[in-house]
């Protein structure tokens, strides 16, 4: 996902209960997979294994069955089983959105554009995606001065849910990497305290290592619960995970 950015699909894995942490794991449809690629000459080996990876992925599959544009729209149905985030009716904003999987997981849970009782979606990110059905999709980088402002006019009313899946160009220098993206997970939070409702969550990537204790801290103040979580479908080998904040209190000292 790009700085201003994920993610119509069939139902979701599961509706666990706010504050819990059991996770129900993705059911697939498919069968085991096992391919080669059968085209590997003249491809570099990094080519060929990621390929391969790609070809072998279960969740790609699945991603594939179901209709949802990425294989991370089953991160964001996993951290919806652990922490009951995704409730009908709720409006959600999606920062970092492309390639819209997080989108249509929202739209679908909350039951966007389905009449005065469904919910409402608003999406964001600086590389640009295909509409999604009953969504409202901003084409913007999320840090340009004017974004936030253009998400509040499309909201129409207080959010019940931030997600950020926003992540910065890896550099391949591991302290680097993760204050660019530990930057990103603080302005979605300022975001996230200006437009949620009492009672709201906010789910942002960070990197192994977790949430910088200062803003931590700051969570912990405007939150009831704050954890971290990897999801299933987050690659073993990927050092990202997800701070989860449910329970939000406009007034800090509440």
């Amino acid at each position: 996902m790009s700085t201003g950015s994920g993610k119509s699909g069939s139902g979701r894995s599961g509706s666990g209960r706010p504050g819990t942490t059991k996770t129900r794991t993705t059911q697939f449809s498919g069968r085991g997979l096992h391919n080669r690629v059968k085209t590997a000459k003249g491809r570099k080996t990094s080519s060929k294994m990621w390929l391969e990876r790609q070809l072998n992925d279960p969740y790609v599959a699945e991603a594939k069955a179901r209709g949802y544009r990425s294989r991370a729209a089953f991160k964001l149905l996993e951290l919806d089983s652990m922490f009951g985030l995704l409730k009908k009716g709720a409006r959600v904003v999606d920062l970092g959105a492309a390639p819209g999987g997080w989108t249509q997981v929202a739209v679908d849970a909350v039951g966007a554009g389905k009449g005065p009782k469904g919910g409402q979606v608003v999406a964001i990110d600086i590389q640009g995606m295909d509409p999604v059905q009953s969504a409202t999709v901003i084409l913007q980088d999320f840090m340009d001065p004017d974004a936030p402002d253009r998400i509040k006019d499309a909201l129409t009313g207080p959010a019940d849910l931030v997600l950020s899946d926003m992540a910065a160009p890896a550099t391949g220098h591991r302290q680097t990497d993760h204050l660019r993206i530990m930057g990103l997970c603080e302005a979605a939070f300022d975001f996230a305290c200006e437009v949620l409702a009492p009672g709201g969550g906010f789910v942002a990537k960070v990197l192994k290592g977790g949430t910088e204790n200062e803003l931590l801290a700051q969570m912990k103040r405007r939150f009831a619960m704050v954890k971290h979580a990897k999801p299933p479908a987050s690659r073993a080998d990927s050092a990202e995970s997800y701070v989860v904040a449910t329970g939000f209190r406009p007034d800090p000292k509440a």
